[in-house]
């Protein structure tokens, strides 16, 4: 028990530095709510024609799945991702994915990466941890003729810090945050009465939401257990706890592939799903082991690709189809 504590406290740490060292998040501007009285000038014809063409061309006609480069994680030393003790003094570079859905319905982001201020600070170390980014997530989506005014959605897999490193570079006015109630409580927590906090006070969660800015200036909408995106069974969101107590993983089923399952955390290493390895920090290890076992049916049940999001050998590679 006292070692997962301490090994608790490391990944503690590190998030908190790391957020440190990304610099506070840009305050979101406030919308203008004054209306006009005047009467706007008729639309230019070649204009609107434009904006047609340029609304057809960001639409899809079915789903795509796009992996997006959110940064690169060298661990000096593994001890900590496996409560067996098996990793000791082993080193290991992880990747981390984002991956932009696409859907005629609409665009998902399924997490959100290191934080984007690394562009510009170049490699960082904290701890066991070295990160490093090369492009941030409104980069990619410009490379592809995207803004990040495109997102309809985002979702993440869980709060930890190279999961939600981009969170302010979201338009609150476009994108809606879809999490579930168990994630959201560790991120919000509700603060506790005290002499200094008053009952009214903590009811409302006036304490809530300052480690996490990015993710209070947007609009949230609180999902199930499984949550079907866009109502057709082709993009799923289902919970699998244990890593934190709200963790999910993604379903999205492609039409030239058959489906594919995101892992988020669930495990970090394909040798971790080998051997059924579980962090010394996750907030429970029996939770962990039944989300494993669960979504091991569903991979199998499905005939699904599994992709562990910071496992070099699955995020490499992949077909043409997801990009």
């Amino acid at each position: 028990m006292k070692r997962t504590v301490l090994a608790t406290a490391t990944a503690s740490a590190a998030l908190l530095a790391i957020a440190a060292c990304s610099g506070p998040a840009d305050e979101p501007e406030t919308p203008d709510t004054e209306t006009t009285t005047e009467t706007p000038a008729p639309a230019d014809e070649g204009a609107a024609a434009d904006d047609t063409a340029s609304t057809e061309a960001d639409t899809v006609d079915a789903v795509e799945l796009i992996k997006l480069d959110c940064g690169s994680i060298y661990v000096s030393d593994l001890d900590v991702f496996s409560s067996a003790g098996d990793y000791a003094g082993q080193t290991d570079t992880f990747t981390d994915t984002c991956w932009l859905v696409r859907h005629p319905d609409g665009n998902l982001l399924w997490d959100l990466g290191l934080p984007g201020s690394l562009v510009s600070q170049g490699e960082q170390t904290t701890n066991i941890y070295t990160v490093s980014l090369e492009q941030t997530i409104s980069d990619q989506l410009a490379a592809r003729d995207m803004e990040i005014s495109d997102l309809d959605y985002v979702a993440i897999s869980h709060s930890h810090f190279d999961h939600t490193g981009q969170a302010d570079q979201l338009d609150p006015a476009a994108t809606t945050w879809l999490v579930n109630q168990k994630e959201y409580d560790v991120m919000f927590p509700e603060p506790e009465a005290d002499a200094e906090t008053p009952d009214t006070e903590a009811e409302a969660g006036t304490d809530s939401g300052t480690q996490f800015p990015g993710f209070e200036a947007l609009d949230h909408q609180i999902i199930g257990d499984d949550y079907d995106v866009f109502g057709d069974g082709s993009v799923v969101i289902f919970m699998t706890p244990g890593h934190t107590p709200g963790h999910s993983s993604l379903l999205v089923n492609l039409p030239e592939t058959g489906p594919v399952l995101l892992t988020g955390d669930l495990w970090h290493r394909d040798e971790s799903r080998e051997l059924g390895r579980v962090p010394q920090f996750n907030s429970s290890e029996e939770e962990t082991r039944a989300s494993m076992e669960a979504f091991e049916a569903k991979a199998d049940a499905l005939g699904a690709k599994v992709i562990i999001q910071h496992e070099p050998e699955d995020t490499e590679d992949l077909p043409a189809v997801m990009r």
